[in-house]
């Protein structure tokens, strides 16, 4: 099975000189935690709940001056639409990532694949658990 034919199509997406306040809203608008960084519909970055609260929030920074550039994480890991879903599998489990954007060979975000979205086709518990759990293996804090 390829990426393509499991993905989440028509993702929205924002831009790099958005506010992160926009960004927030947006997410609140279409209750999700992540969206992709587009510029010129090239994926330049993916900005999730998260990285606004540790970049922005967290750093006193101000959600209506600072940019989603400023918070995003850049180049984030990719598959392309035609990518088998294992080896989509492959690159979540070797990031420890949960979701991964995907692109056509014309290096534009055609849409997104998800855990849930992989489980769901996969229809085996046991295979979907043991994916979850080596994506979710925990990490020790950072101490200061």
């Amino acid at each position: 099975m390829l990426a393509k034919e499991i993905m989440t199509r028509h993702v929205d997406a924002i831009g790099p000189d958005a506010r992160v306040a926009e960004a927030a809203d947006k997410m609140r608008q279409l209750d999700v935690g992540v969206l992709p960084v587009v510029d010129d519909k090239h994926l330049i970055g993916i900005v999730t709940d998260r990285d606004l609260t540790i970049r922005s929030t967290a750093t006193e920074g101000d959600p209506t001056e600072d940019t989603v550039r400023s918070v995003m994480t850049p180049s984030p890991v990719c598959c392309w639409e035609d990518a088998e879903l294992g080896e989509v599998s492959r690159l979540m489990k070797h990031h420890q990532i949960r979701r991964i954007p995907v692109l056509n060979h014309d290096d534009a975000l055609v849409g997104m694949i998800s855990l849930g979205d992989i489980a769901v086709v996969l229809g085996d518990k046991k295979l979907s658990g043991s994916l979850l759990e080596q994506v979710s293996s925990p990490s020790e804090p950072r101490r200061s």
